[in-house]
Order: C-alpha cells, then sequence, then structure tokens
C-alpha cells in the first residue's frame, strides 16, 4: 500500500514508474498489490527515487 501512495502523492502513473525500472506495468501493479514479492534490487530503486528508506516502503517503520 505504501507504493501506491507515494506514487499517487507524486501524482505519477504505474506506467511511468515501471518504465523507470525498465519492468512491464502489469509486474509493478503486482509488486503495489502484494501479489508479487519485492525484489530487493527493485526495492532499492523505489527508495532512493522517493527518497525514503526500505523500512518505510516495506511497512517497518513510519519514518521516511
Amino acid at each position: 500500500m505504501r507504493l501506491r501512495d507515494l506514487r499517487e502523492d507524486r501524482d505519477l502513473k504505474q506506467k511511468q514508474i515501471a518504465d523507470y525500472l525498465h519492468i512491464k506495468q502489469n509486474t509493478y501493479s503486482q509488486y503495489e498489490n502484494g501479489q508479487r514479492q519485492l525484489p530487493i534490487d527493485i526495492l532499492i530503486k523505489l527508495a532512493k527515487y522517493y527518497n525514503v528508506s526500505t523500512d518505510y516502503i516495506l511497512g517497518l517503520s513510519e519514518e521516511k
């Protein structure tokens, strides 16, 4: 759910993030919906992109 919130807070579409990550939009959608496990390399790229911690994305911390 945090991935969706981060993306929507920046008015971005799933396709834009998927393009940044060099993956298909459907794959990114599955990450966002929890249908597919988020690989570590993708997690790190997203944390850097959104300037938040990996723990925040994973829901382990409330601090961005």
